[in-house]
């Protein structure tokens, strides 16, 4: 027989281990020396001591599933229980409920864990739903939408929560870029629906500026495309490719029609330049005849010179005021000198002023005759008051007597 601290083998083979409630069979060993047999299921023993050890170590430092841990305890339970090996299996029982409180513990702070997990989700998810619902109003559609995106893309990221939670959240989450892409959709499609009412009203406005680019009405015609460029404005933007296909068909036009009346204008420009030069030569020649000294030569010569003067043609418009009014002076001279020569002829005029020279002679004669005859009797009011009607009358009567003058007596 043969025997250690933990088991012993009895002279028929029977294999014991020594435990608290005493002896139990361990096997029967039948191919060797007792010795071997003690060793084999000792050897049976650092095996189940291998094996405890690699699962406290798993425990410990990996995420291993309670419910994973609690099996493994259970098998290499039940191993020691069936007493196939020979050591200290109290030990080996001891060490296996130290990891079942370890798993235990293990389990409850996970699920603390989970729970406060969980609790953060929602409260994440909550706060997408909210954002999620604000944007929905909004009518910044680019980087709303782009937004929205970002919080799918955030919530996948997410843990789930239990169904009614997840399912409840999700469903208003949903909602929200529901309701915004249909708002999206609908001013899009008004706005679709706008650029094209404004492509409309553009292909006619084209069509009219293209018909007026060879009209020779300059003012007129600028005038319109003046109005045509407001109602362009007006119409709003059609769609991108149109608008700037119509814009340039639009420009083009406008061009076509500016050009061809820039280059009249320059060309009557300069026919004008040379036409203000004639005029001013002529202007020239017309003032050479004042002061007039021979009435009739005088009128023959303007008469040549406004001849030629209005077969000229047009001048600059800025330039007009002056060398018209040049020859404007040369006539009123000339009218005046008529009206001076015409009084200086005319005897009825002659004698009109005659016959009014002599009634304001007489009244101012008879105006100083009344003021001696005041003041000799002392009625310097009178004189006075006589004096001052006097003054009147002879300002009168010398401004007669000059028109006299110009009569030749």
């Amino acid at each position: 027989m043969s025997s250690d601290p933990w088991g012993r083998v009895d002279e028929t083979g029977t294999v014991y281990v020594r435990t608290s409630e005493g002896e139990q069979v361990v096997g029967s060993w039948q191919a060797g020396t007792p010795e071997e047999a003690l060793a084999y299921f000792e050897r049976k023993y650092e095996g189940l001591v291998v094996e405890i050890g690699l699962l406290e170590k798993r425990v410990k430092t990996t995420d291993l599933s309670s419910k994973d841990a609690t099996a493994a305890i259970d098998h290499l339970r039940t191993q020691v229980d069936e007493h196939h090996a020979v050591g200290d299996l109290a030990a080996l029982r001891t060490r296996l409920d130290a990891l079942v409180a370890t798993v235990d513990s293990r389990r409850e702070e996970r699920k603390v864990q989970k729970a406060k997990q969980t609790d953060e989700a929602k409260q994440a998810k909550e706060k997408l739903v909210a954002e999620a619902e604000e944007l929905a109003q909004s009518e910044q559609w680019r980087s709303a939408g782009e937004r929205l995106r970002a919080l799918v893309d955030t919530w996948k990221g997410l843990p789930r929560l239990d169904r009614k939670s997840d399912d409840e959240l999700w469903h208003r989450f949903s909602h929200a870029r529901s309701a915004f892409s249909k708002r999206r959709k609908a001013h899009f499609a008004s706005l679709d629906a706008q650029r094209e009412d404004a492509r409309k009203v553009k292909e006619k406005l084209v069509a009219e500026a293209e018909s007026l680019s060879g009209s020779t009405e300059w003012g007129d015609t600028a005038a319109r495309y003046r109005d045509l460029m407001t109602e362009w404005k007006a119409a709003g933007r059609a769609q991108r490719e149109a608008e700037d296909e119509l814009w340039g068909r639009f420009r083009g036009a406008q061009d076509v029609f500016f050009a061809a009346r820039s280059a009249t204008f320059a060309e009557r420009d300069a026919e004008q330049g040379e036409n203000l030069k004639l005029k001013e030569e002529l202007a020239t020649e017309a003032e050479k005849l004042v002061p007039v000294t021979d009435l009739k030569a005088a009128r023959a010569a303007f008469r040549s010179i406004n001849e030629r003067w209005e077969a000229i043609g047009h001048v600059p418009r800025d330039a007009r005021p002056k060398v018209e009014g040049r020859v404007h002076a040369v006539e009123r001279a000339l009218q005046e000198a008529e009206e001076s020569e015409w009084r200086r002829t005319n005897p009825e005029a002659r004698a009109r002023a005659a016959g009014l020279t002599g009634q304001l002679q007489a009244a101012v004669d008879k105006l100083r005759g009344q003021i001696d005859t005041a003041r000799a009797s002392g009625n310097n009011a009178r004189a006075d008051k006589l004096s001052r009607e006097l003054e009147g009358r002879q300002a009168l009567l010398d401004q007669a007597l000059k028109g006299l003058e110009e009569f030749g007596g």
